[in-house]
């Protein structure tokens, strides 16, 4: 059994075929998902979905694109609408300098507001890091410092050092259908370091579809592929991956039903 622990059922994408979606997820051996909130203003509707199908879950969070539209989401907030038997996760949550939509200031007090909720409730923080590792990993070290608390950087794209400081930190590493692209050398030399119980994978869906679905709309199902390139970069079967990568899930997402 395999587990996309990180997807988006409620984008427009899967509107129209979502049973459809999460049957082939199953069919195809991924046993259960998390759909995974950008939004907390939006929480009702994936909290729907997750409610609507046994082998879903999800997350509450304010992704840090949307960071400045939600500062007013407290911890407490957080910590009230993760109670619901659904959630299993805080996030996703971080930091994004690539596109740099989002006051930089912002993404930061949502971050610690995020991690705040994290260490209270004891559910895993699904963290967004893109171009932004040494203000991710100081203030992941910054954070641990007033006391420990469970999390996951999700589709890792970062270099070695952000992967090295978060799992001094007892994280956790998610990959997803990035590292089957033609010019992730780097990643996948990174994925083939990362200790095996640490190491989970995703498919960041409706977004980065792995080879051989490259150019077209991801689902859940396609986790398969990932973890199929993930097992060959590291040496070792497809069975082990699937095995590993679902007993570290339910390890950090104690809450999933599986």
């Amino acid at each position: 059994m395999l587990v996309d622990s990180h997807c988006h059922l409620d984008f427009p994408d899967f509107s129209a075929e979502l049973p459809d979606v999460v049957a082939r997820a199953q069919a195809a051996g991924v046993g259960h998902l998390v759909t995974i909130s950008t939004r907390v203003r939006k929480f009702e509707a994936i909290r729907a979905i997750a409610e609507r199908f046994d082998a879903v879950s999800c997350s509450v969070g304010t992704h840090p694109h949307y960071a400045v539209e939600e500062l007013d989401v407290t911890t407490a907030d957080l910590v009230a609408l993760a109670a619901h038997p659904k959630v299993v996760a805080i996030g996703e949550v971080g930091l994004d300098y690539h596109y740099d939509t989002c006051p930089r200031a912002a993404q930061e007090q949502g971050f610690r507001t995020h991690i705040a909720a994290a260490r209270e409730t004891g559910l895993p923080l699904v963290i967004h890091a893109r171009d932004a590792d040494d203000d991710t990993a100081a203030i992941l070290e910054e954070e641990s410092a007033k006391g420990a608390f469970p999390f996951l950087l999700h589709c890792f794209t970062a270099g070695p050092e952000l992967a090295r400081r978060a799992l001094a930190l007892g994280g956790y590493i998610s990959f997803s259908g990035v590292i089957t692209f033609k010019k992730s050398e780097d990643l996948r030399a990174i994925a083939a370091t990362v200790p095996e119980d640490r190491i989970l994978v995703e498919t960041d869906s409706p977004y980065l579809a792995p080879v051989p679905h490259r150019g077209s709309r991801n689902e859940p199902s396609f986790v398969t592929q990932t973890a199929k390139v993930l097992a060959q970069a590291r040496g070792v079967s497809a069975e082990q991956v699937a095995q590993a990568t679902t007993d570290n899930f339910a390890r950090l997402f104690r809450k999933a039903k599986l």
